[in-house]
């Protein structure tokens, strides 16, 4: 039998019908004398001959416990779990420089769902995480990554550093944030094979992911503060990214 999951949030849910409409085992909608409007996600299940299911709030609530749901939830088939063997593939197929943002230690699911966001907005190949130590792909990050999770490729690897190694030899070249690092972001060159590693903030990067970067870069600060958010600095280093591929 498929495993199932289970997605809420209006941004998720929409991703999902227009994205993977085959995935749908079931769409529950809160009813609508609650003054909701989700005229957009009932146009979008008509179309892909999805029949939403009316309920009212306490059932969502249940279900989804202190998830703010927004009124819709959806149970869809899982996908199944890439892996670095996908990589490959994934660089192949990449129709510009691949880009890819690894977050090393990041567990703060929020986090980990606006990284997805952003990850999304800037064109990302695939976001990269180890097994340990990481936030899963949970129901929160998937509200908080806006529909993002449903539409990048989310790599859970055993072993990051192994990793970092397997990219380079795929011709990919590694650049780390470091708030010690003395060349700045805007000074590296991100128009070719690039992935970004990011670490927490509280933590940054590991010493031996730290060794196994090319290259070393910080995010110049004018302020008090001594680092970033880690979406905020994925943002920063993406977009800086995108702006250079023009």
């Amino acid at each position: 039998m498929s495993k199932k999951e289970e997605v809420f949030g209006v941004h998720s849910v929409q991703a999902i019908l227009n994205h993977a409409p085959e995935r749908v085992v079931e769409l529950f909608v809160q009813q609508a004398k609650d003054k909701l409007d989700h005229g957009a996600i009932l146009k979008l299940a008509k179309q892909a001959g999805v029949r939403p299911q009316f309920c009212q709030r306490k059932v969502l609530d249940n279900r989804c416990g202190e998830g703010n749901h927004q009124g819709v939830l959806v149970v869809v088939t899982a996908l199944a779990q890439l892996t670095e063997n996908d990589l490959p593939a994934l660089i192949e197929n990449s129709k510009t420089a691949p880009l890819f943002l690894v977050l090393d230690q990041v567990t703060d699911p929020h986090n980990l769902g606006a990284c997805l966001r952003t990850a999304d907005a800037a064109g990302v190949t695939a976001v990269i995480v180890p097994k340990d130590k990481s936030s899963k792909l949970t129901s929160v990050v998937r509200k908080v990554a806006s529909g993002a999770a449903e539409i990048v490729p989310f790599i859970v690897v055993t072993n990051l550093a192994r990793t970092l190694r397997e990219l380079q030899d795929l011709g990919i070249w590694i650049v780390g944030t470091a708030g010690e690092a003395t060349d700045s972001l805007y000074a590296s060159k991100l128009t070719g094979p690039t992935a970004l590693v990011l670490g927490a903030e509280d933590t940054g990067i590991r010493r031996l992911t730290r060794e196994l970067c090319d290259e070393l870069i910080s995010i110049p600060l004018k302020g008090t503060v001594s680092s970033l958010n880690v979406s905020v600095a994925a943002g920063v280093c993406l977009f800086e990214a995108v702006r250079q591929r023009g």
